[in-house]
């Protein structure tokens, strides 16, 4: 099933790209993630376990708020 794998790829990527920002942010957990991108946590959540894609306004907060650039989040995919 390459599409399951395509999809257990793209949330593990997902995560070590919310992770970096986490870090770069010092932030403990997904809760602080969201609460500085003013986010809701389900969104955190949605995106950790696969059920939502990383979107161009969540790229864009990402950036914005961490100062890694687009193009080094994009990386992670």
């Amino acid at each position: 099933m390459k599409n399951a794998d395509d999809a257990d790829e793209y949330t593990k990527n997902a995560n070590k790209m919310l992770d970096a920002v986490m870090a770069k942010l010092e932030l403990k957990n997904d809760a602080a993630l969201s609460r500085r991108l003013e986010v809701a946590p389900p969104l955190i959540s949605k995106i950790r376990h696969g059920r939502l894609r990383v979107g161009a306004s969540i790229l864009i907060s990402l950036h914005e708020t961490s100062d890694i650039s687009i193009a080094e989040l994009k990386s992670f995919f």
